[in-house]
């Protein structure tokens, strides 16, 4: 089958290069050049494990490709996927203008039946609005063509998406026609052979599926950090409260562990788009809002912790800061919560030393117009960014990190103190280094 990904963003680029290791034949549209150059010469945008290997091999095995031509790529397909980006407004709402463009794009274009596929995360009735934009299109150019518009939403997690693609706990497609759902069985073979499930549904409800999905796992991070909050004040351990719930398979042990809250590029946008997208139909969404608001209130919380420590007297501090990245295994910094820390504690007077192993670039490229860019030290390995440090704060919980000979801390450091947003230490063991450990939801040494 011939495939278009319309976008070579995250979704577009692992859609596209798994759909070609399926056996699928693929051609990855996007309007910026310099990233169609690039991924030509296997040059890779964002960082993913396993994505090189699987867009080189596929590019070389000639299933994949790459143009800046929206009309090359619609005339060459059966099936084309929206994968543009979906941000958020500052009322919460999503903006739809990539979408609209694709699909205007997508009008003036075809010239014969068409499968065009959400895969972008968009608001319910969006696939309505997309067959009123190409239905336009195609009256202008005087054509009165069959089509059908299916909604195919994403579960990919940073990190882990060629898994999550390959291996998916499920896939949701929304379909109108006994047609479109052929060809979308037929597409999706390769998978329910191999006994993964296919669950076919209205549009309507697989456009509400991912946003209901995303926002029950903010939710459910958030409640965590809730409850680790109250156990840090009561004495209660966070840790044996996880095993405690989590055993419940009714709640299940994933999403439990505490920390700085969610970020990155979904449940932030897509928590704030559900609120939205209540108040446009008079119902308030009251548990996300709280939802977003703690998620907020969680970082604000940890950044208190480390000036209650100095007594809000950080001019002439230097803070290590280990992890930018929203989470481990990713290069995306969008909404991260390390970025949050960064900015407050700069404002505080604290000059930083920062480490990620693979996000520096991205956050030196966001604060290159900061007004104090000379206070940030983005260096070379963990070990420079502790020396001569005053304190370290962990914000992401990358396995080097994890992995860290702890008993160095204490002599890499000015002096023994650890702020860790991401509790990746056993506080014993931090103690008996004689290091002062301060951490989410246990109480503090």
């Amino acid at each position: 089958m011939h495939l278009a990904m319309i976008g070579v963003g995250y979704v577009g680029l692992v859609s596209g290069a798994c759909f070609a290791e399926a056996g699928q034949t693929v051609i990855c549209m996007d309007v910026d050049p310099q990233k169609i150059e690039g991924l030509r010469r296997g040059e890779i945008p964002i960082y993913e494990p396993g994505l090189e290997d699987f867009v080189r091999r596929n590019v070389a095995a000639g299933r994949l490709s790459f143009t800046t031509d929206l009309n090359d790529a619609v005339d060459r397909s059966q099936v084309i996927f929206i994968c543009v980006g979906t941000p958020s407004r500052e009322d919460g709402s999503a903006d739809l203008h990539y979408v609209d463009e694709v699909a205007r794009g997508i009008g003036r274009t075809m010239d014969a039946y068409k499968v065009i596929v959400n895969k972008s995360t968009v608001p319910v009735g969006t696939a309505r609005r997309v067959r009123r934009l190409v239905s336009k299109e195609l009256a202008r150019r005087g054509l009165d063509l069959e089509f059908d518009v299916v909604s195919n939403p994403e579960f990919l997690r940073e990190g882990s998406a060629l898994h999550d693609f390959m291996q998916p706990d499920r896939t949701v497609v929304g379909v109108e026609s006994a047609k479109a759902r052929q060809l979308m069985a037929e597409l999706y073979r390769y998978w329910t052979e191999k006994k993964f499930p296919l669950y076919f549904m209205d549009v309507a409800s697989a456009e509400m599926t991912k946003y209901a999905a995303n926002a029950f796992l903010a939710t459910k991070i958030t409640f965590m950090n809730e409850i680790a909050n109250l156990c840090a004040l009561s004495g209660a351990n966070i840790d044996q409260v996880r095993v405690g719930i989590g055993s419940d398979s009714r709640i299940g042990d994933r999403f439990l562990f505490p920390g700085l809250g969610y970020g990155g590029s979904c449940f932030p946008k897509d928590v704030k788009a559900l609120i939205y997208m209540g108040k446009t139909m008079g119902y308030n969404f009251n548990i996300l809002e709280a939802t977003n608001l703690v998620n907020q209130a969680q970082r604000h919380r940890f950044i208190f912790t480390i000036g209650s420590f100095f007594d809000h007297q950080l001019d002439g501090k230097t803070l290590a800061l280990w992890g930018l990245a929203f989470k481990p295994n990713t290069d995306d910094i969008r909404e991260a919560p390390a970025l949050t820390v960064m900015e407050r504690l700069l404002d505080l007077g604290a000059d930083l030393r920062v480490y990620d192993p693979v996000a520096m670039l991205e956050v030196q490229k966001h604060y290159e117009n900061y007004p104090y860019p000379e206070r940030i030290v983005y260096a070379p390995t963990p070990e420079a960014a502790l020396e001569g440090a005053d304190a370290l704060v962990i914000n992401t919980e990358w396995d080097v990190f994890r992995q860290f000979d702890v008993s160095r801390l204490k002599n890499l450091l000015k002096a023994p103190v650890v702020f860790d947003g991401r509790n990746i230490y056993d506080p014993a063991q931090m103690k008996q280094a004689g290091i002062h450990y301060f951490y989410i939801g246990k109480p503090i040494y």
